[in-house]
């Protein structure tokens, strides 16, 4: 669990260092301009990251299941060449993702209107852009949500479902307490991550609304990243020990 934990750690910081740094210099000068390079690689990070951390956390879902329902084999399926494994398709999914829409986009044409109406280079903010026919992208787009976003989401639920299955069984209420409360901070992040994700990319265009676009965006850019270390820290005895020994000097 804790080297999913690290690798979800680089990923948040690729992540927010892609992104926030430019929001802050536009905050601060007023110069929001940003380069075709730099706006292709805002969104090829972007794209990278969203789909790596989709693939992370169904990992970490398929290793708290193995951890409940399976304890006594987990040190057999888990093992360092597993995780790794599982770890490195994550990344090489994400960057594999991101090239193909960049390649996309860098084949499209766009209007004299320039101006994203966004706080940062977002994939169906550029599209909207465009004076190409972007029907061939929308479908790549839905495709991957299918495979990206609702197939490991579905994993995920069918691990919680076998792992309530599993706590359900136990007698005592502490062991039923002990299983829930070492799973609620990963459903947290889940929840939080992907029902925005999906919400913003899976959601029909005659729905759009531009700022429920901007503020979904902000969700899991900016408010996930920032809240997946409280999180998943929070649910630790050492970090609560130390916290409540600095609450007592």
């Amino acid at each position: 669990m804790y080297f999913f934990l690290c690798n979800l750690s680089v990923q948040d910081i690729v992540y927010v260092t892609a992104i926030l740094p430019k929001l802050l210099a536009i905050t601060i000068t007023g110069d929001n301009s940003i380069s075709f390079l730099g706006c292709m690689t805002q969104l090829y990070l972007h794209v990278s990251c969203v789909t790596t951390e989709f693939l992370l956390l169904t990992s970490m879902a398929y290793d708290r299941y193995v951890a409940i329902c399976i304890p006594m084999r987990y040190s057999l399926i888990m093992k360092k060449s597993v995780c790794v494994l599982l770890a490195s398709v994550s990344w090489s999914m994400g960057a594999t993702d991101s090239f193909i829409y960049c390649w996309l986009i860098c084949n499209l044409q766009f209007c004299k209107q320039r101006e994203i109406n966004n706080f940062f280079c977002e994939l169906k903010t550029i599209l909207k852009l465009s004076c190409s026919n972007t029907i061939n992208i929308k479908f790549v787009i839905l495709v991957v949500c299918v495979f990206i976003g609702l197939l490991p989401f579905s994993l995920i639920l069918i691990s919680y479902g076998n792992i309530i299955y599993s706590a359900l069984k136990i007698r005592t209420s502490a062991g039923k307490l002990k299983t829930f409360s070492s799973c609620c901070s990963h459903l947290t992040v889940v929840v939080l991550f992907c029902g925005t994700c999906l919400s913003l990319y899976m959601k029909p265009d005659s729905e759009n609304s531009q700022e429920m676009d901007k503020l979904l965006s902000l969700l899991y850019v900016a408010v996930t990243p920032l809240l997946n270390p409280l999180v998943y820290s929070l649910r630790n005895k050492d970090v609560i020990n130390a916290i409540k020994k600095i609450r007592n000097t």
